[in-house]
Order: C-alpha cells, then sequence, then structure tokens
C-alpha cells in the first residue's frame, strides 16, 4: 500500500529514485548534467559511454524517459542537417525537480567538470558543437 503525497506516492517515488540510481542511468543522468548545453545527443551519450552497446544507451534512455526524469528534444525538421544529430536528451522539469529533491543536483558542477575533462575526439566535438533545439518544459 501506498500513501498518496499530493502527484507522487511514496512506492513511486522509491521507484524512481531505484530506477536513476541503477549504475548506467546514473551515468547517463551525469553525462546529461555535465554536457555544456545539458541535452546531448544519442550518438554523444553512445561516444563517453563505450563500454556500453548502443541499445543498452537506449534501453536505458528509454527507463529514464518513463519515469519522466529525461525526455527526447528534436530540432525542427527545417534545421536538421544530414550529418548531425537532431534527437537531444535533457532533464524534465520534473526530473530536474527529483534530481534536486534528492540532493544529485548538488554535484552539477563537478558533473560539468568531469565532462570538460573527457577527451574528445573530433567526431565528438562535432557532435557536441551541433545545433541543438530550445529547451522547452
Amino acid at each position: 500500500m501506498s500513501i498518496d503525497t499530493g502527484d507522487a506516492t511514496i512506492e513511486s517515488e522509491r521507484e524512481t529514485l531505484h530506477a536513476i540510481t541503477q549504475e548506467t542511468r546514473f551515468t547517463l543522468l551525469q553525462n546529461i548534467l555535465g554536457h555544456p548545453q545539458q541535452l546531448p545527443s544519442f550518438n554523444e551519450l553512445t561516444m563517453v559511454n563505450p563500454s556500453k552497446s548502443e541499445s543498452t544507451v537506449h534501453t536505458h534512455l528509454k527507463v529514464l524517459r518513463d519515469h519522466g526524469i529525461v525526455r527526447a528534444v528534436r530540432l525542427p525538421a527545417g534545421e536538421r542537417r544530414r550529418d548531425l544529430p537532431h534527437t537531444f536528451y535533457g532533464l524534465t522539469d520534473a526530473g530536474r525537480e527529483f534530481l534536486d529533491r534528492h540532493n544529485v543536483l548538488r554535484a552539477e558542477e563537478t558533473f560539468q567538470t568531469i565532462y570538460e575533462q573527457i577527451e574528445k575526439p573530433k567526431e565528438l566535438l562535432k557532435y557536441e558543437n551541433a545545433p541543438r533545439p530550445e529547451r522547452v518544459p
């Protein structure tokens, strides 16, 4: 039995906390928070996590989206370029509030410092510098 706490129940809060603390998902959250625009593309996420397969990254992003922590943001069709990504991943407003409530955002600056120190091949820099959509809630 869960206790109603308004919009979320204690049980759903626990489930979401469990979901984000799984190692790969937490790493993806660190990558998102550390990214210069906090909106990395799938390509960037796979390149900074070379030990994870694309399907693994995709699966874990889906779990984060299903829990309302992360969402996909797409570049409008007229602004897309064939050789650059057009889908990016960022925190939802609810996700940011959740991470803040559980003190994860206290490490945001550290995640950014770590991300800056990643050795970035030309392809990763190309993706990192790709145009991104404006963040909307």
